[in-house]
């Protein structure tokens, strides 16, 4: 899968992601540090990748403009994770929930489950 990684988050998390086979890239190397929300979405959309945030701004921005994408990992309850551990947890979770974030979705990794909802939020 492809990733963008928020600046919210470590670019290590992306060097990992990019190890464990994936096409992942942070903010940081796309030059959008301090971007706003608006644009780092633009920019998941035009290259297909799927954002990767502790950030909720997202959701609600998807829900005011009822798009199907960029999908969003919502990672806000694992951000004290080191990022070996974050990747590991996504890593070991993208088998399941690849499908949803292929068609469009926010998923949202909480301490003890994974919610799921399709877009476009209604």
């Amino acid at each position: 899968m492809k990733f963008l990684v928020d600046q919210n988050l470590s670019p290590r998390l992306a060097e990992l992601l990019v190890k464990s086979g994936h096409d992942a890239v942070h903010v940081r190397g796309l030059d959008a540090t301090g971007a706003p929300d608006t644009e780092i979405m633009d920019l998941a959309f035009r290259d297909d990748r799927v954002i990767i945030s502790a950030d909720t701004d997202f959701g609600a921005l998807l829900a005011h403009s009822r798009a199907s994408k960029p999908s969003v990992i919502l990672v806000r309850a694992l951000i004290d994770r080191r990022p070996p551990e974050l990747a590991g947890i996504l890593v070991a979770n993208l088998d399941v929930l690849e499908a949803h974030l292929r068609f469009g979705a926010i998923v949202a990794f909480t301490r003890t489950d994974i919610r799921v909802r399709p877009l476009p939020l209604r």
